[in-house]
Order: C-alpha cells, then structure tokens, then sequence
C-alpha cells in the first residue's frame, strides 16, 4: 500500500544511467518501473512526437492508480512535476487533475498529434521528459528490452517506433 494515497504503488526501476533494469525487477511487483536518461531535448511547448528519454511500465491502464509512484520516483531524481500530457485513447480514464503527495499535477490529454504510446511530464523551470508507456500486459522479455532501448539516448526513436521494434534497438524505415 501506499500510505499517503491509501492505493497499491506501481513498479520502479533507478535511472538507466546508474543501474540498468534487470529481468528480476521487471517481475511483477508491488512498484512500477522506469528508466530514464537525460531529456533530449529541451522544455517546449512543441507537442509533436519526439525521441523518448526513457520508459514507464504501468501494472495496469488505470492513470490515477497508476501515476502518482511513477510522479513520486521522478521527484526524488528530477524536480516537482507539475503538469503531463498524454494522448486520449491510450486511457480509460482521463482525469484534469491527478493528486499525488502534497500537490496536484495538472493533465492535458490530445486526440492527435501526440504520440498514443507516450506519456509527457513537465516539471517547472527544469524541462520535460517523453517516456515510452510500455503496455502493462507486455511480457517482462520485451519489456526489459523496450525499457532499455527507451533509456538509450543513441536511439532517438518515439515510443510507437520502438514498440514496433520492440525494443531491438533497429531503426524503422521511416522512423526517427
């Protein structure tokens, strides 16, 4: 349990750049997991889709559930985050507002022109970070690889992209 929100945290994983995910922390578990490496690119209001910076394996599609570990992790390495966005139909539900420990972080959800496999956080006066939302059913094999892939800054591929490589590190025809 978590005990500020009274709900089951997800899975998380340290930063690709200190400890790279092993497939023993990819097992199911009480926490989520991510990865992540330095943004590429700086804050913008640019919406468009972008190379990710790392990945985040929800236990299942419900987002208030799921966030506020995922939030709380990023905080503790990165800054206060504030707002996300993320694309309509990747959630059942799409809440304005999702409470995590001592703040609220505002929502923005987009029916086009945002990557349906991204999730985007921003965090004040530091940037913003794209991550892979890697499918919660996604067997821990792929998974480990979409995570390490997202995490590797030589890439630059979007999220849709290194889900249909599944995480082989292989650039699509096409895709950046």
């Amino acid at each position: 349990m978590n005990a500020p929100t009274g709900q089951r945290a997800s899975r998380l994983a340290p930063r690709a750049s200190r400890l790279a995910p092993r497939a023993s922390r990819l097992a199911r578990a009480d926490t989520p997991f991510f990865t992540s490496a330095r943004p590429s690119h700086p804050a913008s209001a640019d919406l468009s889709a972008g190379p990710v910076s790392g990945a985040w394996w929800p236990r299942s599609e419900d987002l208030p559930t799921e966030q506020p570990a995922l939030i709380e992790a990023f905080e503790r390495s990165w800054g206060r985050v504030t707002r996300m966005a993320a694309h309509r139909s990747a959630w059942p539900q799409a809440p304005g507002d999702l409470p995590v420990a001592g703040h609220t972080v505002r929502a923005a959800w987009f029916t086009s022109g945002f990557d349906p496999h991204a999730i985007r956080l921003f965090a004040y006066g530091v940037g913003r970070r794209d991550l892979l939302v890697v499918p919660p059913e996604t067997e821990t094999a792929t998974a480990e690889r979409l995570m390490t892939a997202a995490a590797d800054p030589a890439l630059r591929l979007t999220a849709s992209a290194l889900l249909r490589d599944g995480g082989g590190g292989r650039r699509p025809a096409g895709d950046t």
